[in-house]
């Protein structure tokens, strides 16, 4: 079947979702959605064909399972199986709706019609196969963080976006008020996402930058230091990041760091503490957490 994609399917406890997320997410997985009926979460996620043998999504189920014993949970069903490009592209989006995020956003998918009457900020996504839909509590914790860090004059505030995905914190950093953003990705296909979501949202391009890479390309986009970082991605991939930010950064400057298991908190903060970095505070919802940090 050409240009088939994988769909990995995956029953299991409600509270055990957040750690099959992170599963998928680690193995490679894109374009991942969720069903909850009571006590039960069918998550379904997809990944391009030549990218896993049978053999490796057998070590992916072996994973899981695994992970469900760690936690005491009920152990998970898993299955996949093959589907075409078309049947990949309208398959997830059948189940992700319009959603509230904290106290200022409506992450709205963009094949439906925006709602006529909302006081909220309408974050209008097409996230191609790029991580960010606004329905992972990592993703969730970051906006909320936007929403108390700009709470208060954010006209002024130049934010980076590192491992942006879709764009969805850059986005909605612009819609709360940041003059400037600045995102970068080393996947293609989320710096491709990104621009269309740019451009759905009838952002100025202007305002927001988009660049193939990570640090070294922000260094190359910014002119000055930036007032903020965002950063929603694995937490050993942040580790190894936070010595790079020392040359994107100024005294003042702020971070919102997510994509962080609670068991991984302390090691990304050592980390952060050792690079003249503090942690302000630490929101949690489930197993994942979100870290609110600032220079020291």
């Amino acid at each position: 079947m050409a240009n088939s994609w994988w769909e990995i399917q995956v029953l299991c406890d409600a509270a055990f979702d957040e750690v099959v997320f992170w599963r998928l997410e680690k193995f490679g997985c894109r374009g991942t959605s969720s069903q909850i009926k009571g006590s039960s979460c069918l998550v379904s996620a997809y990944l391009p064909q030549q990218q896993a043998s049978l053999l490796d999504l057998s070590a992916l189920s072996l994973l899981i399972r695994q992970d469900a014993l760690c936690v005491e949970s009920s152990p998970p069903i898993v299955q996949w199986h093959l589907i075409g490009e078309e049947d990949w592209a309208s398959s997830w989006k059948v189940h992700w709706k319009p959603q509230e995020v904290g106290d200022r956003f409506l992450i709205n998918p963009a094949w439906i019609a925006q709602p006529k009457e909302t006081d909220r900020l309408i974050l209008t996504l097409e996230p191609g196969v790029a991580f960010g839909t606004g329905d992972h509590p990592t993703t969730q914790l970051c906006l909320e963080a936007l929403e108390m860090r700009f709470s208060d004059h954010p006209q002024n505030s130049v934010v980076a976006d590192i491992g942006c995905g879709s764009g969805i914190l850059s986005v909605g950093a612009i819609l709360l008020g940041a003059s400037r953003a600045y995102a970068v990705d080393t996947d293609p296909l989320a710096v491709k996402a990104t621009r269309e979501n740019i451009e759905l949202n009838h952002i100025d391009p202007k305002r927001l930058t988009v660049g193939e890479g990570s640090v070294e390309q922000l260094e190359k986009l910014i002119s000055e230091p930036v007032d903020g970082l965002l950063c929603n991605i694995l937490a050993e991939v942040i580790i190894d990041l936070i010595p790079q930010w020392k040359s994107i950064v100024k005294p003042t400057t702020w971070g919102i760091l997510s994509g962080i298991l609670l068991e991984q908190a302390k090691p990304v903060a050592d980390t952060l503490e050792e690079n003249g970095w503090i942690v302000a505070a630490l929101w949690k919802r489930g197993d994942w957490c979100c870290l609110n940090v600032r220079r020291s």
